[in-house]
């Protein structure tokens, strides 16, 4: 199993090389966010009441060829998964496959949720005068639509949920496709949770967003595996892998791409536990479970990319379960104090960081990383030249969801 190709929307940049060129100066577009309906209002509605802090995506790129009367029905979401996907699919040159053998999945679910906010408040009052298209654009499946309509998908394509980890989970559910043969290809896309004040509002009451601790330095707010961390920093974006079977791309008369990995493993398991709290068990079960399937000791890994989001208890967790698996001697970083943390989008963001690492043969840095939790680890403090030849990726989400991936070096 291969991944062929990559797009990629974040608030350091839209494309791949924006991306990279950001991701390894270690640049950052932290600050209070400003979209429509992401701080409470007050009253009277001409002031807002809270200063959420966030990396908002500073301007879409959306492909020539999509029409506006569609744009226009599109949330935020669809756009930011349509411009995504475009990337991709010209990266893997799909156009060459047969759209029949070519499937889609989105992870993530309820990711519309400041586009449905807006909406309401919009039509409070005149709710028979709402737009037609509502009655479709409210379903995430609606990604779905729209990207298997532009681009000519006819093979099966779904969303799949995970909370945070629903990007990789994506990637695990387009892996076993192909390994099924239900396809040829599958294109993993980590849908863009569009958050809203009432969900901001929630994850800090229920202590997991980043609290007012840096509310006049929002660049040091976000600080996975620093002592003084306190919850995750929100940051838009989208991250899609396209994975396909190893011997299609001579078959399909695409021999000048180059892969950008090979994927060896994997593993999804639960801790069979609905709250919030991580668990150590099933995050060493599925690292384990990865290096099994992919034949790998934990001495072959030389690259770890965790899901590290700033978290009290989350951090303390993983890093105690990759110590347990004996990866502490493995280059580490943390994207998420990079990119901030996209929830459903995360999994899949952090797989083409490590996918563009892999290909610049350079690691990022670590920002905000200026107290450690631990010595034991190789955190990259500054940007490093390493080939990547084996690495592992971690994913978990709320309701205990725990996901690994292994990546090697394609040759």
């Amino acid at each position: 199993m291969i991944v062929s190709g990559i797009g990629i929307t974040s608030a350091i940049g839209q494309g791949q090389e924006a991306f990279t060129q950001a991701l390894l100066a270690g640049e950052h577009n932290f600050a209070v966010m400003q979209r429509p309906g992401r701080q409470i209002p007050s009253s009277d509605g001409d002031t807002v009441t809270s200063a959420f802090l966030g990396a908002e995506i500073p301007e879409l790129t959306l492909p020539n060829n999509i029409a506006r009367s569609t744009v226009r029905t599109l949330s935020f979401s669809g756009k930011v998964a349509l411009a995504s996907v475009a990337e991709a699919w010209q990266d893997a040159q799909l156009d060459k496959v047969d759209p029949e053998r070519i499937g889609l999945v989105v992870g993530g679910s309820n990711f519309q949720q400041r586009e449905l906010h807006n909406t309401y408040s919009k039509y409070a009052g005149k709710v028979p005068f709402i737009r037609p298209t509502y009655a479709m654009s409210f379903f995430d499946s609606d990604v779905c639509g729209i990207c298997t309509e532009v681009f000519g998908i006819k093979g099966p394509a779904y969303t799949i949920g995970g909370a945070s980890a629903s990007g990789q989970v994506a990637v695990v559910q387009a892996i076993q496709a192909v390994q099924a043969g239900t396809v040829d290809v599958c294109i993993a896309v980590g849908a863009m949770l569009d958050l809203s004040y009432w969900e901001c509002q929630g994850f800090r009451s229920l202590g997991a967003m980043g609290s007012d601790n840096f509310a006049d330095r929002p660049d040091l707010a976000c600080r996975p595996y620093d002592r003084d961390r306190n919850g995750f920093i929100f940051g838009e974006g989208c991250g899609v892998i396209v994975v396909e079977r190893d011997n299609l791309l001579s078959q399909t008369n695409r021999t000048d791409i180059t892969p950008y990995a090979k994927l060896t493993g994997w593993a999804m398991a639960m801790d069979g536990n609905r709250n919030p709290n991580p668990s150590f068990e099933g995050e060493v079960k599925v690292i384990e479970q990865a290096l099994a399937m992919a034949d790998l000791t934990p001495e072959s890994i030389d690259y770890v990319n965790p899901h590290a989001t700033g978290s009290t208890i989350g951090d303390e967790t993983e890093l105690a379960a990759l110590q347990h698996c004996g990866l502490s001697h493995a280059y580490m970083n943390t994207t998420k104090s990079i990119t901030g943390h996209g929830l459903t989008s995360a999994g899949a963001i952090e797989l083409v960081a490590t996918l563009v690492q892999m290909r610049a043969e350079k690691l990022h840095p670590c920002r905000n990383l200026d107290n450690p939790m631990s010595d034991a680890f190789q955190f990259v403090q500054t940007t490093t030249e390493h080939r990547i030849q084996n690495a592992i990726k971690m994913s978990m989400g709320f309701g205990g969801v725990n996901t690994a991936i292994c990546l090697q070096r394609a040759n």
